[in-house]
């Protein structure tokens, strides 16, 4: 526990034993804790307000990780991802099969195992890439074209302002919904639609980040950590890397 965090404790416990010996039938004023003193400050704004703080706290930052589950398309991704302005990296698991994507600028690359890339597919059927073909996909990061239906599908996880775009928005009519800790944070609840359209915990110390998300219609849970710690892009080595070519298989 953090000297501030400490401070903060002992300040409230003082308070609380303040207002215990209060006497019988005698009002005294002050002794409701503020949840908002020494925070930011925005606990105290309208839902809307907060809302467009975070995010334009969120757009400010330089790096995110951002992991949970994601409902698109009638599929579940689980998403465990580092971004920032230039690219991305980190696993995407769906339909129990697991891959890594990193992006260095406009480079794109999926890895994964023999067995992702020949799933639906395998020697003589539609879609994926045959038995010669996936083992030699299998491990090594693939370079995505860009022309290819794969390239903005799997792009978008790794483009934090689309990704978070995409997110950080509740639906219908925005309310505050009291207050709470998220990995020891002090947090302000807001919603939409009485969370219905979604509910964001807000940070309520230093920035105010959004720390954790559950997407409107039961779309899936998300958390927000690392706010503007960087990290090191680099693009695979060539004994690390396959382009197959002008197009990915269907897998």
């Amino acid at each position: 526990m953090t000297p501030m965090r400490q401070g903060r404790n002992r300040s409230a416990a003082l308070a609380s034993a303040i207002c215990a010996l209060a006497v019988t039938g005698t009002v005294l004023t002050g002794c409701a804790e503020d949840p908002n003193e020494g925070t930011n400050g925005v606990g105290r704004l309208p839902a809307a307000k907060i809302q467009a703080k975070t995010r334009t706290a969120a757009e400010s930052a330089g790096a995110v990780r951002v992991h949970g589950n994601v409902v698109s398309g009638g599929r579940t991704y689980a998403l465990d991802m580092r971004l920032k302005g230039d690219g991305g990296e980190g696993s995407v698991t769906s339909q129990g099969g697991t891959f890594r994507l990193l992006r260095v600028g406009e480079q794109l690359f999926l890895k994964a195992d023999a067995e992702f890339w020949s799933h639906g597919g395998g020697k003589g059927e539609e879609g994926g890439a045959d038995a010669a073909a996936a083992a030699k996909l299998g491990g090594k990061f693939v370079k995505v074209p860009q022309g290819d239906p794969s390239y903005k599908k799997f792009s978008g996880f790794t483009d934090k302002g689309l990704l978070l775009d995409g997110l950080l928005t509740l639906h219908g009519t925005l309310a505050t919904d009291g207050h709470d800790e998220q990995a020891g944070v002090r947090t302000i609840r807001i919603t939409g639609d009485k969370g219905s359209g979604g509910t964001l915990e807000v940070s309520l110390e230093g920035k105010p980040y959004p720390l954790r998300l559950e997407r409107a219609g039961g779309a899936g849970t998300l958390t927000f950590s690392a706010w503007g710690e960087n990290f090191s892009l680099r693009e695979p080595e060539r004994n690390e890397t396959v382009d197959y070519g002008r197009q990915l298989p269907a897998s």
